[in-house]
């Protein structure tokens, strides 16, 4: 067990809710079945933050907050209500920046402002698509005037002064890596921490090394700074492996879309329902706003059908496969957009179209754990009340689990 992560032991006169992990329902506090005298399914207890039942990691001294989970920031999915409700569980909330102009991207953190007071971050991806940059000096500058608690990096490294600029703001900057290589160079910028995100993560993504072996060999290179794993991880026994071999919390991503906060489109979430550990896949078909880039996501059919002729795939397809609306909520951000066949931005409830022609970001070492959408609190304090009780009495935990992912 890492060592650093201290408080683990849950007191035996607090025990929380279902984990979701396998058994950990099955009994009650003192050990006989959870059922009602009266053999009724017992009531799910009410979402609360257990304050004497904690997980104490680098991550959480670091911040201030209860738990060691952080929502991935997943764009156009997690919007403010999915932030504020992670935050507000106790973990801390991650808004995911879409493309979108600084204005919209001040709307945004002022909506999470009044939502909570507690920790919360945002998530840039950094490259550059035909409209442009994703991630301009301007975002930057927003982040700071609004004194974001934590601003993530995602795909390439952040230019130098803005990991200066930010860290003298008093932000905390991680940045993802997904490998060893890129490690060092984001520890040389100076930043705060680091998200590794195994192969099994949903989404953009160009790992190579399973997400638990990924964690030991990062572990050996940050020292004191706090570590996340990303992938794979959607119920309390894949957070509680995460912890015991080397991370300060855990990066969620696929579990918090079947989520009730999340704004993604209710078919998307049910396909992360049904889905299971072989129902994902990686590809480079999707993305006329954005070419290239490799990413894994649930196995629809116009995924199987190119699988393997990604590159003979249209390179201006003029096709339409249905419409959506960029940034919700926003004054001028309301606008319709036309979403060409292989678009790359994932389906809303503003999403009109066929959701088997459309990019469904997903990892299925993380759909075959999922088993219905929850509000986010819930899965939240489950999750990490579940990993508490593991780790406590780790004997499942020894094992490298990273089989699980068979895609």
């Amino acid at each position: 067990m890492n060592g650093t992560n201290d408080g683990r032991a849950a007191p035996p006169s607090h025990r929380a809710g279902p984990s979701g992990g396998p058994g950990d329902s099955e009994l009650d506090d003192e050990g006989s079945p959870a059922e009602s005298e009266e053999g009724r399914a017992p009531r799910r207890p009410p979402i609360h933050v257990l304050e004497d039942n904690t997980l104490h990691t680098r991550l959480t001294r670091d911040l201030g907050v209860h738990y060691p989970f952080v929502s991935a920031g997943m764009a156009f999915v997690a919007l403010p209500p999915l932030v504020i409700a992670v935050s507000e569980a106790g973990g801390i909330g991650m808004l995911g920046s879409a493309p979108e102009p600084a204005p919209f991207l001040r709307s945004r953190i002022q909506a999470i402002r009044a939502g909570t007071q507690r920790p919360f971050g945002v998530d840039f991806i950094l490259d550059r698509a035909r409209a442009g940059d994703f991630t301009t000096r301007e975002h930057i500058d927003t982040c700071i005037a609004e004194r974001v608690p934590v601003v993530a990096f995602h795909w390439a490294l952040p230019p130098a002064d803005w990991v200066k600029d930010l860290r003298a703001a008093g932000t905390k900057v991680w940045v993802q890596a997904s490998s060893v290589e890129f490690a060092k160079e984001a520890l040389a910028l100076g930043v705060d921490g680091l998200i590794a995100q195994g192969r099994q993560a949903a989404g953009y993504n160009r790992g190579t090394t399973p997400t638990l072996k990924l964690v030991r060999e990062l572990r050996a290179l940050v020292g004191e700074l706090p570590l996340l794993a990303a992938g794979g991880i959607a119920d309390g026994l894949s957070a509680a492996r995460a912890l015991f071999h080397g991370a300060d919390g855990v990066w969620v991503g696929t579990r918090m879309v079947a989520s009730v906060e999340a704004y993604a489109h209710p078919g998307y979430k049910q396909r992360v329902v049904d889905g299971d550990a072989r129902d994902s896949d990686f590809t480079t078909l999707f993305g006329p706003e954005w070419s290239g880039p490799r990413q894994r996501v649930l196995r629809n059919r116009v995924v199987r059908e190119w699988a393997g002729r990604e590159a003979r795939a249209p390179t201006n397809p003029t096709d339409s496969i249905g419409t959506t609306r960029l940034y919700p909520g926003l004054s001028g951000g309301d606008a319709l957009y036309t979403m060409p066949r292989f678009s790359a931005f994932v389906p809303t409830p503003d999403t009109q179209g066929d959701l088997e022609e459309m990019a469904l970001p997903a990892s299925g070492s993380s759909m075959a754990r999922i088993e219905s959408v929850l509000p986010a609190g819930q899965i939240v304090v489950e999750m990490m009340e579940g990993a508490h009780r593991l780790l406590a009495n780790p004997y499942e935990l020894e094992a490298d689990a990273d089989e699980n992912d068979r895609s």
